[in-house]
């Protein structure tokens, strides 16, 4: 530590900033050790922000969001002219990763499709729809179990003209779906296994091998599409389940002719504090180099391409930001103290308790300050609302009196907000949008009387 504060100029390096391979290109430490981020000559102080916003505090970043999917969509395009492969490819967002207009309006801007799970989601599409919001070449896949409302809406969508597409899941949606007005798809559960959060012996969602491979000759048939995971940790897994998966639609198109497309589904992972990681440009030039070998020897067309990695693209642009109320010392641990901040994992980063998530945890000041090996600890009354690393420790700044200590959570972008909760009725983090160096508040901090509403009450209640 000692040496680390004598060479000021190691502390972005040593907070993991300015690294692409770790999404922190854009943050950077200030000569006032202060966390900013760097949107091409705007440059946002982090600790400014909080203090001006008040915590805990969800910044949203547009430009990383389109900087990464034009990278994306440009990696798969640049592979595909380079090996000579002839399909096209196409990005599809999923929107359960995050449904706040302020993420995806962006991503639509860029050239992103979408890809929706439930008869409310496709409603809000439905709205972008009639608000004119996206033009009719931007196709939207239908996936999750399909209620008789959600295939109305599809049906509806259809009829005025939009590019949907309803993917099968279940047999029970082949009767119906096969006789929809349009293209299709069906979604395959893959016998094979991968290293992933996500990975169950049984796979409730999509058919069996064998029961897709029965399905009689579909004229509309037209993607094919399976899922490995969530937060795949290995290529590896990535590579087996495309080369798996290509069998499977070889097959399926000796059936159904009318098949084009391969859907590789999401599971694309990110690499949180991870210090190496696959990158989407190796993984994007190894899959379309395995689709061209593969399609050449098996004598067909190249199938055009779809993508749904959610997470990947949207984590990144967004940081959560606590404020440390106080700490509380521990006798015994890997950790010399529990710092206790004003928000809650339980509630705001809900996969910190769901699947034990990792995050990148760093100070939004004090960066160049003597270090604490600590623990987090929500304000909820539940021993489950705790942040300890797995078991590791946070460094943190030490607490210096009469200076408020702002801790950041880096890549909250994905999942978090749709999970959240109001245990113990906290409010939900204020939510502003720092894009082309200005902020605009998209959410307002929740009040008592609002959060109350929620659950029943009204002001009339207390009378």
């Amino acid at each position: 530590m000692k040496k680390l504060k004598k060479q000021g100029k190691n502390w972005r390096k040593f907070w993991k900033l300015g690294v692409d391979e770790l999404n922190t290109q854009f943050f950077n430490v200030s000569k006032d050790a202060e966390l900013t981020v760097t949107e091409g000559h705007h440059i946002y102080n982090l600790h400014d922000l909080a203090l001006k916003y008040g915590t805990p505090l969800q910044l949203i970043f547009p430009f990383i969001l389109e900087d990464r999917l034009k990278d994306l969509i440009g990696y798969f395009q640049a592979y595909m002219k380079i090996y000579g492969y002839k399909g096209k490819f196409f990005y599809h967002y999923p929107m359960k990763v995050n449904q706040n207009k302020e993420f995806i309006l962006p991503l639509l801007s860029e050239g992103a499709n979408l890809e929706v799970t439930s008869a409310n989601e496709l409603w809000l599409v439905k709205k972008l729809w009639e608000g004119e919001k996206f033009n009719s070449k931007i196709r939207v896949l239908c996936n999750g179990p399909k209620t008789d409302s959600y295939i109305d809406l599809i049906e509806e969508l259809r009829s005025k003209g939009m590019n949907i597409v309803p993917i099968i899941e279940g047999m029970d949606e082949v009767e119906r779906l096969s006789k929809y007005k349009g293209d299709i798809g069906v979604r395959v559960d893959l016998s094979i296994k991968t290293d992933s959060h996500w990975d169950k012996k049984f796979d409730r969602f999509g058919l069996s091998e064998k029961d897709a491979l029965g399905l009689n000759k579909m004229k509309n048939l037209k993607i094919m599409h399976y899922h490995m995971g969530s937060q795949i940790k290995t290529q590896k897994s990535i590579f087996e389940g495309v080369k798996y998966g290509f069998d499977i639609y070889t097959q399926l198109q000796k059936i159904h002719p009318s098949l084009d497309t391969l859907d590789i589904g999401g599971g694309f992972g990110i690499p949180y504090e991870k210090k190496k990681f696959y990158t989407a440009k190796g993984v994007s030039s190894k899959i379309i180099k395995i689709l061209k070998n593969l399609s050449d020897r098996a004598g067909i067309k190249h199938p055009n391409l779809v993508v749904e990695w959610g997470q990947y693209i949207v984590a990144p642009a967004q940081v959560t930001i606590y404020k440390v109320l106080y700490e509380k010392i521990i006798p015994k641990a890997n950790a010399k103290a529990w710092y206790v901040i004003d928000g809650s994992f339980m509630n705001d980063l809900k996969d910190t308790w769901a699947i034990h998530q990792r995050w990148h945890i760093i100070p939004a000041n004090n960066m160049h300050g003597s270090l604490k090996t600590t623990w987090l600890a929500g304000s909820t009354c539940d021993s489950d609302d705790k942040y300890t690393a797995g078991g590791n420790y946070i460094l943190l700044p030490k607490i210096h009196e009469n200076q408020d200590q702002f801790v950041a959570v880096l890549d909250t972008g994905a999942y978090q907000d749709a999970l959240a909760s109001h245990h113990c009725l906290l409010s939900a983090p204020m939510k502003i949008v720092v894009a082309d160096g200005t902020i605009k508040i998209a959410r307002k901090r929740e009040t008592a009387d609002s959060i109350g509403r929620l659950f029943g009450w009204t002001n009339g209640d207390h009378k």
